[in-house]
C-alpha cells in the first residue's frame, strides 16, 4: 500500500526535478491517458483458450482531475479496446484532500453503467470506497455507498465472491476478493487496529471444478499468500506509486520479504499483473506513470511486449 509518510517523503524529492518537472507532474501527466497491454503465459491457463481483459482502477472520481467528461473518454476508450471482459478494481471515489469538487457516487456510475464487453462488467472495492464513508466506518461492517451505486447501475459487486464464466463454451472462474484495508484504525478498549474483509480461503473454497481461475484483488499485497490454483490476479491499488523514477516507485513500500510489488507483470506463485491507475491519491501528482487503462491478454500465440 501507499503510505503518507513514504509517498511524502518521495515528494520531497521532488526538488531536483526543478519547476518545470513538477508543473508537468501536475498539470500534465495525470491527464494524459494511455493503454498498457500485457500477454502473460501463466502455466494454468490453457494456449488455446484467448481472452481479452480490460482493467480499470482507481478512476477517484473528482473535480477537476476525474470529471464525468473524463471518466466518459475512458469508458469510449475501453470500449473500442473490444474486451471480452471488463474488471474494476476499486477506488471510485475521490482520494484527494481538497479537490474542487466531489462528485456524487450516483453520478460516476451513471457513466461506468456505459461499459460494454461480451461477458460483463465486473468490480471490487478499494479501500477509499471504504475509508470515506463514515457510516461503515462507524458501524465496522456493511457496503459501502460506492458498492450501492454501483450495484444500483447494475454492476455486480464481489466480496469474497467468485463466478464460474464461459467463452465459446470454455469456463473459467472470476474471484472478487473483500478489501484488505476496509477498516481505518478502530479504537476500541484502547486498541488501535486496521483491519480488511478479505478472506482468501472462502473465495477459493467457492471454486468447485478445474477450470482456470482470475483473481480480483484491489491491494497486491495478497499476491504473497495466493496459491498457484489461480493463473492470475489483476491488482491496482498502487498507482504506480505516482512517482516512478527508472522503473523504482519510492513511494511504494517494499512487501516482508522484499518484493516491491508496485506496477507491472510479476510471476509469483500466479501472475500478477498491477496497474497504474487512472487517479490520484492525496496529491494531483504523476510522473513517470501516467494513467492507464490496461488490456490483458490470456492465450493464444507468443507473448506480448506491454
Amino acid at each position: 500500500m501507499i503510505s503518507r509518510r513514504f509517498f511524502l517523503r518521495s515528494i520531497g524529492g521532488m526538488s531536483a526535478f526543478g519547476v518545470s518537472s513538477a508543473a508537468y507532474g501536475v498539470g500534465i501527466e495525470p491527464l494524459r491517458l494511455r493503454v498498457t497491454r500485457y500477454h502473460p503465459m501463466p502455466p494454468q491457463w490453457p494456449r488455446d483458450f484467448h481472452l481479452r481483459i480490460a482493467v480499470l482502477t482507481d478512476l477517484h472520481a473528482c473535480d477537476p482531475w476525474m470529471s464525468l467528461e473524463r471518466i466518459q473518454e475512458i469508458v469510449a476508450h475501453t470500449n473500442a479496446l473490444n474486451p471480452d471482459l471488463i474488471v474494476l478494481l476499486g477506488d471510485y471515489v475521490a482520494g484527494i484532500h481538497h479537490p474542487t469538487g466531489f462528485i456524487p457516487e450516483a453520478e460516476w456510475a451513471a457513466v461506468l453503467v456505459n461499459l460494454k464487453a461480451p461477458l460483463g462488467v465486473h468490480a471490487v472495492m478499494g479501500n477509499h470506497d471504504y475509508w470515506t464513508d463514515r457510516a461503515v466506518q462507524l458501524a465496522g461492517h456493511g457496503k459501502p455507498v460506492a458498492q450501492l451505486a454501483l450495484e444500483a447501475a447494475g454492476i455486480p459487486v464481489y466480496e469474497n465472491d467468485a463466478v464460474r464464466l464461459t467463452k465459446n463454451g470454455r469456463p473459467f472462474w472470476l474471484l472478487g476478493l473483500g478489501d484488505q484495508l476496509a477498516f481505518l484504525a478502530a479504537r476500541r478498549r484502547g486498541l488501535v487496529a486496521r483491519s480488511g474483509i478479505d478472506d482468501l480461503g472462502a473465495t477459493l473454497a467457492k471454486i468447485t471444478d478445474q477450470a482456470p481461475v482470475i483473481l480480483l484483488a484491489h491491494e497486491p499485497s495478497i499476491a504473497m499468500r495466493v496459491p498457484s490454483r489461480v493463473a492470475l490476479q489483476l491488482s491496482g491499488h498502487t498507482h504506480g506509486g505516482q512517482v516512478r523514477l527508472l522503473g523504482w516507485s519510492p513511494a511504494v513500500p517494499p512487501e516482508e520479504d522484499g518484493v516491491r510489488l508496485a506496477y507491472g507483470h510479476f510471476r509469483l506463485n500466479c501472475d500478477l499483473i498491477v496497474s497504474g491507475g487512472l487517479g490520484c491519491s492525496l496529491l494531483p501528482l504523476r510522473v513517470g506513470v501516467p494513467p492507464e487503462i490496461v488490456l490483458v491478454t490470456l492465450g493464444g500465440g507468443s507473448p506480448a511486449v506491454a
